[in-house]
């Protein structure tokens, strides 16, 4: 499922349209791997749990977007937004169905569950009887308040929650040692990602201000749960923040790596599943010092997505 994105990314907040100081190489097409990588346990027992196969899952999710051509519609406009091939968001919504969740049978099931958050006033992030905000109020959180974007700002936030918090007792109150986005963003027993992208709360609270800037969205706020909830729920806002968590993807990328990604829905796909963006671009970008021929490579997840990409172009 899609984790919360760090640092899940950052100058390019700023200068996401910037031309790089150099040119990017392009990732080869395809996947590095002959095989397809393990399948991550928790997908396997929640495939279990409703006993249907991942092909099951995955003719699922092909067929609503076969069918649904409004919402196909839909992802396109959303990804000429914000400059990407749509096969990314393509491949990520299958990702998601085939490996993590069950689909609607059409995209008006989410619509219908995003007014239902919508409609729940006393819905809020917090934890151990301390609202979000009453949590950000402490004074290990004021190095963040001098963060520029969302982004550098909920990625602050997370590091002092992990090197203060985290599976600390601090007044009284017992933190687990569990990620921020977990202990603080979950108050639905459903799980802690939703809607068609399952995006996390926390995550489309670091590229609001994107969404904003490029869609004209209402900015979103912690203090506004079920305003949260719509926007991760309901396709006609969803689908941009998507393609900006996947735009984002790509830059870091190019910018941090000197990696072209965006002719290969695997990666970005894989990203969007595992999330750490800008640690994982470091980690190329020092590999590739030593190895011009280190790329970045699929999971299980962006493994089918490549293998199937012919049929998933054939959607759009």
């Amino acid at each position: 499922m899609l984790q919360f994105l760090r640092a899940p990314i950052a100058a390019l907040l700023v200068a996401a349209l910037a031309t790089p100081a150099f040119a990017a190489v392009p990732v080869p097409e395809g996947n590095r791997s002959k095989t397809q990588p393990s399948i991550d346990m928790s997908s396997i027992k929640r495939a279990g749990m409703t006993k249907e196969s991942f092909e099951q899952k995955y003719s699922q999710i092909y067929g609503l977007l076969k069918r649904d051509k409004g919402l196909i519609r839909s992802i396109k406009k959303s990804a000429a937004r914000y400059g990407i091939d749509p096969i990314h968001m393509i491949g990520a919504i299958v990702g998601e169905h085939t490996y993590n969740v069950g689909a609607f049978d059409s995209a008006q099931g989410y619509y219908v569950k995003a007014l239902s958050y919508l409609g729940t006033k006393d819905l809020t992030f917090g934890f151990g009887g301390k609202t979000i905000d009453q949590f950000l109020a402490q004074p290990e959180f004021d190095q963040c308040d001098k963060a520029t974007n969302n982004y550098d700002l909920w990625t602050c936030r997370e590091d002092v929650y992990d090197a203060s918090f985290r599976g600390k007792t601090v007044d009284g109150i017992s933190y687990p040692r569990d990620r921020f986005s977990k202990v603080f963003f979950q108050p639905l027993f459903a799980g802690q990602t939703f809607g068609l992208g399952q995006i996390n709360p926390l995550t489309a609270l670091t590229v609001t201000d994107i969404v904003h800037r490029t869609s004209g969205l209402p900015l979103l706020t912690a203090d506004q749960a079920p305003q949260v909830y719509q926007a991760i729920m309901d396709p006609d806002m969803s689908l941009d923040y998507m393609a900006a968590i996947i735009k984002l993807s790509i830059d870091v990328y190019r910018d941090t790596a000197g990696v072209d990604i965006s002719d290969n829905p695997g990666v970005t796909a894989t990203l969007y599943n595992v999330g750490d963006v800008k640690v994982r671009a470091r980690a190329l970008a020092q590999a590739r010092k030593r190895n011009k021929n280190a790329w970045p490579e699929e999971n299980y997840y962006g493994w089918l997505v490549n293998a199937r990409e012919a049929e998933l172009r054939a959607l759009l």
